[in-house]
C-alpha cells in the first residue's frame, strides 16, 4: 500500500507501520525484531494482563530487547496499540456458507462480537482515525461483500457496515464494562436480572412510567433462555431490524 497520497503525517506513519513495517522477521538463531512482533508481543501482554499492562518496558522484557530497540521500529505507544489492535483483531470469518445475506451479516456480527468479548482491551484502544489496518480492512471487506450482494450501491453498503459495525462495538462496550464493574459481594457479575429489579425498585412510576412498564413486563417474563443465537438478545434484535430495513430498501430500488 502507497501512503504518497495522504497529507496527513499520522495517518501516513500508521500505514506505514501496519502494511510496509508488519514484515515478518527473517529467520535465523535469534527472531528479527519487527513491528510485528512487537505486534504480536503486545497482543499477548494484554490478553494476559489487560491494556494497562502494555508498555514498550513490558514488551522488550518480553522479547529480550531493550525498550530503545522497540522505539526503532514502534515510535511511540499510540502507534503501539495501534498495531496491536489490528494484530488482535485477527481475521475475519468466512461467509461463504452463508444462505443468504441477513445470515452472512449476522454471522459476521457474531464473530465481530465474540472477538470483543474475547479480547476487551481492544475496545479501549484510542481511534483517533479510521481503522486503516490489513485485519480491520479485512472485516470490513467481508461485511460489504453480502451488502453488495444484497443490491446496495458502493456508498450504501460502507455506511451500513459502519452502522453495523458501531452497534456492535458500543454494544459489546457496555457489555463488557457491566460485566467487570457491576458485581456481587463474592465477585460474580450481575445478571440482567438482578439489575432490572434494582432499578425497577429505585425509579418512581410517575416520572419514568414508560421504563417502569418495561421494568415490570421484563420482571413477569423472567430471564430469557439461551437461543443458541450467537447474538444477545439486545444486539440481535437491533440487527435483525436493520436488516429488514435493508431488505425493503434494497426491494425497492430494484422495481
Amino acid at each position: 500500500m502507497t501512503t504518497r497520497d495522504s497529507k496527513d503525517p499520522d495517518l501516513r506513519r500508521s500505514l506505514t507501520l501496519l502494511w510496509e513495517g508488519r514484515q515478518p522477521g527473517r529467520r535465523g538463531p535469534r527472531s528479527r525484531l519487527s513491528v510485528e512482533l512487537i505486534a504480536q508481543a503486545a497482543v499477548r501482554v494484554a490478553d494476559a494482563d489487560g491494556l494497562e499492562a502494555l508498555s514498550m518496558q513490558r514488551i522488550a522484557a518480553e522479547l529480550g530487547y531493550s525498550t530503545m530497540s522497540l522505539y526503532n521500529h514502534v515510535p511511540s505507544k499510540d502507534l503501539l496499540l495501534e498495531v496491536a489492535a489490528d494484530v488482535g483483531a485477527g481475521a475475519p470469518p468466512d461467509l461463504d456458507d452463508a444462505a443468504d445475506f441477513r445470515e452472512a451479516v449476522r454471522l459476521w456480527a457474531g464473530a465481530l462480537w465474540a472477538g470483543f468479548h474475547r479480547r476487551p482491551w481492544i475496545l479501549r484502544v484510542p481511534l483517533d482515525h479510521a481503522p486503516v489496518g490489513p485485519n480491520q480492512l479485512a472485516w470490513l471487506d467481508r461485511l460489504l461483500r453480502p451488502l453488495l450482494a444484497a443490491g446496495l450501491s458502493g456508498g450504501e453498503a460502507r455506511a451500513a457496515a459502519l452502522h453495523l459495525t458501531a452497534v456492535v462495538r458500543g454494544t459489546a462496550q457496555i457489555s463488557t464494562s457491566m460485566a467487570g464493574q457491576y458485581k456481587h459481594d463474592d465477585g460474580i457479575p450481575h445478571t440482567d436480572a438482578d439489575l432490572t429489579h434494582v432499578v425497577a425498585d429505585l425509579i418512581d412510576p410517575e416520572a419514568y412510567p414508560a421504563l417502569t412498564a418495561v421494568h415490570a413486563a421484563e420482571i413477569a417474563a423472567g430471564p430469557r433462555k439461551a437461543s443458541g443465537d450467537a447474538l444477545p438478545f439486545e444486539l440481535g434484535f437491533g440487527v435483525d431490524r436493520f436488516l429488514d430495513g435493508l431488505e425493503t430498501w434494497a426491494a425497492t430500488k430494484s422495481r
